[in-house]
């Protein structure tokens, strides 16, 4: 009975029918996606995997990926897929339009990041190694659109990787 109310509970989550429930791995991985962002977006966005394997149809524009080792839960527009994509790949990304990014369930189990330093793998005295929690990301197609804005991560709202082709917003919608 338990697994029933669970599938259940899933189901109104994901709008999948329980019947045609996912194994409890993929399920999982679709809840935690999916704690990304507001119902407004989460609704009607894709869910992939962090390898890209395609959990779960969308068809409002954002994609939701579940916990990755070095970053937490989040969903993104187009825009923000094709910065990661870019920066995953340590390719510069200039954006073509306005992009955000939820990550409404902060960074989860993931170690931070520097906030200086895209590449930096782990906190060093000079990198300001950070942990945020609530928040959502935006990046603009004119860097300039950013000129005046902090850097400072106990900002509100502040400019991560501030002179990199990396740079964004972050948007704190809660201490972590």
């Amino acid at each position: 009975m338990r697994n029933f109310k669970t599938l259940a509970l899933i189901a109104l989550v994901t709008g999948a029918s329980p019947l045609a429930a996912q194994s409890p791995d993929t399920d999982a991985l679709i809840a935690d996606a999916l704690s990304a962002a507001p119902a407004s977006v989460t609704d009607n966005a894709s869910v992939r995997n962090n390898d890209g394997t395609l959990l779960r149809e969308g068809r409002n524009g954002y994609t939701c990926y579940p916990q990755a080792p070095t970053m937490g839960p989040r969903c993104n527009d187009a825009e923000w897929d094709a910065f990661i994509a870019g920066f995953m790949k340590g390719e510069p990304y200039t954006p073509k339009k306005f992009g955000v990014s939820y990550m409404l369930a902060g960074e989860g189990t993931a170690p931070g990041t520097s906030n200086i330093d895209p590449m930096a793998t782990e906190p060093t005295a000079d990198n300001e190694w950070i942990k945020d929690g609530p928040h959502m990301m935006l990046i603009f197609p004119d860097p300039a659109m950013m000129a005046g804005l902090s850097t400072d991560p106990k900002d509100p709202v502040y400019v991560m990787w501030r002179d990199t082709p990396y740079a964004h917003v972050m948007v704190r919608i809660e201490e972590e």
